[in-house]
This record gives structure tokens, sequence and C-alpha cells, in this order.
């Protein structure tokens, strides 16, 4: 896990994830929607967070959920 997070940026938690009634999972990030799962891809998600080991683990599988979203040249 220390290779793949050398600078530490999954420390601060920046991905979180809410699950609606219709059982639809929303991936933020620090509090802005980036995706949204539903079905299949929802449930496997889910799965892999229970079976997560600490909190980094989680917040790495999240951040691969999302896939690469974030090139660097977006407004604030």
């Amino acid at each position: 896990m220390d290779n793949i997070d050398k600078r530490n940026r999954l420390e601060e938690e920046p991905f979180s994830y809410r699950l609606t009634k219709s059982n639809t999972v929303l991936l933020e990030y620090f509090g802005k929607l980036i995706k949204t799962l539903k079905g299949k891809d929802a449930e496997k998600l889910l799965e892999k967070i229970q079976n997560a080991e600490d909190k980094k683990a989680v917040q790495l599988i999240l951040a691969k959920a999302t896939g690469n979203f974030k090139r660097g040249n977006e407004r604030k």
C-alpha cells in the first residue's frame, strides 16, 4: 500500500460515498459528486468496501472506482 500512495493523499480521506434508498452509490471527492454507481457495479463496490482492511484501503477502493477524473485543469 505504501508504494501506491507515495504522497499520502489518502490520509486526508478525500473520498466518501453515500448509499441511497434505491441502492445507488454516490461517490464524492471532498463533498462534490464525482460518479454514480447502480446495480451490480454498486453491489461489487459495497462488497469490496466491507472486506477492506482499514480506512486507507477504503479510500484506495473509492479512488479506483472514480477512475481518472482529475486532470489538473479543474476550476475551483
